[in-house]
């Protein structure tokens, strides 16, 4: 397992993306996503029962579980330099096999929103279907509709 996680982490480092677009995953302790949104991969871990460790294309980010559905997310971000970022976000099952979420993330000089369905084709297989609005301080928002995959184990 330690090869599939260090070889996910180089092809991460080595790839280019521009956004963070995760969706908000379920994951029980000890286990690990590896998934695709639209050309950008990720990776995370859920370390303890409240702590998940992932990585984006350019991001670094902790998701800490501040109540049954509610998230905090510290991260840092590098386009032209680190930007740290925190946010919140919040997921509720929308019925048997979907679950929906939304996120808003914000740093000094963008804020990012986010809402989208996973939708469960096996235990350890999702699908994902998101609305993304990126809104730098400086330059053109970006909004984009993506489709993507989830692998857990």
């Amino acid at each position: 397992m330690k090869k599939i996680i260090l070889t996910m982490v180089s092809l991460l480092a080595l790839t280019v993306g521009t956004a963070f677009a995760t969706p908000i995953n379920n994951l029980n302790q000890g286990q690990t996503a590896i998934g695709v949104q639209d050309h950008d991969l990720y990776i995370e871990h859920k370390l303890s029962n409240n702590f998940s460790l992932g990585f984006s294309e350019n991001d670094i980010y902790g998701q800490i579980g501040l109540g049954n559905n509610i998230r905090g997310i510290v991260g840092s971000r590098d386009y032209y330099g680190s930007k740290i970022y925190v946010g919140l976000a919040v997921n509720t099952p929308l019925a048997p096999s979907l679950d929906g979420y939304a996120s808003i993330l914000g740093a000094n000089d963008f804020k990012e929103a986010q809402v989208g369905v996973n939708y469960s084709m096996t235990h350890n297989f999702d699908i994902n279907l998101n609305y993304r609005s990126f809104m730098p301080d400086q330059g053109s928002n970006s909004d984009r509709t993506s489709l993507g995959a989830t692998f857990k184990f």
